[in-house]
């Protein structure tokens, strides 16, 4: 079953003077099945900010179609897209966005207060995606309280406790050390395993990228190839480098 299908998208930007106009995305396209972990690579400037924020319904192409778990988004008017955004995907960022005011459960579960929940189904899913997230320990405790991957690892849990048809990851492991990247990933990996749990990840990061099952790299806003793990993360990892130097991006354009 096709979560994410996107046919075609182009996007323009220019300003409305007849200025000069950068061709961002062109004719992109891009299928995520239920269930599948995949990134988006490619060098600075290749696309892949803008295809994550249209496919997060925050800016729209300039033509093309794109349906998540069967919606074409490509028509929804603000009002419509928002309640989308909110109801069908989740969201994962590199600075964790999480509120200082609020407790690390309190944070977690922003979504479901919000849909007006029953409480009983509030504490049975909290719980469950803790556990899987080995964060049980921290719940009761303030962000500022813990430690970066810790913020990270609720903000996996914030995204998924709804059940969103798509998560969108925006480089994960950016703001984190290389042991606390690691455990974000594996927290990731089992999400997509044991929730099948839908992600598309946008990433620079090889490492952090050998963790999908799928990487897709973009270059100068089109498709450029398509790498997919078949035996284990190492091996994987040595052919994400090695597409990496076949795209033609300098390591600090990657970065």
């Amino acid at each position: 079953m096709s979560v994410l299908k996107a046919e075609n998208i182009t996007k323009v930007y220019g300003d409305k003077r007849g200025g000069l106009k950068v061709k961002a995305l062109d004719k992109f396209n891009i299928n995520v099945e239920k269930g599948e972990f995949v990134g988006v690579m490619g060098p600075s400037g290749s696309g892949k900010s803008t295809l994550l924020n249209i496919l997060a319904t925050i800016d729209t192409p300039s033509s093309g179609e794109i349906f998540i778990n069967g919606t074409n988004i490509s028509n929804l008017d603000d009002k419509k897209a928002a309640l989308f955004r909110r109801n069908e995907l989740g969201f994962i960022f590199q600075d964790f966005n999480l509120l200082d005011s609020l407790s690390i459960k309190e944070n977690i579960i922003l979504p479901l207060v919000m849909d007006k929940m029953k409480v009983s189904e509030i504490e049975k899913r909290v719980q469950s995606i803790a556990e899987i997230l080995n964060i049980e320990k921290i719940l009761e405790k303030r962000p500022y309280e813990t430690s970066g991957g810790q913020q990270q690892r609720a903000a996996c849990a914030r995204a998924l406790i709804h059940n969103p048809s798509l998560i969108l990851a925006d480089e994960p492991t950016g703001n984190l050390d290389s042991k606390a990247a690691e455990d974000v990933m594996e927290s990731l990996e089992k999400l997509n395993r044991e929730n099948e749990a839908t992600i598309m990840m946008v990433t620079h990061d090889p490492f952090s990228a050998s963790f999908c099952k799928r990487i897709i790299m973009i270059k100068d806003g089109k498709y450029f190839l398509e790498i997919v793990r078949g035996g284990n993360r190492q091996a994987f990892f040595k052919e994400i480098m090695d597409a990496l130097t076949l795209i033609g991006g300098k390591n600090n354009d990657l970065a």
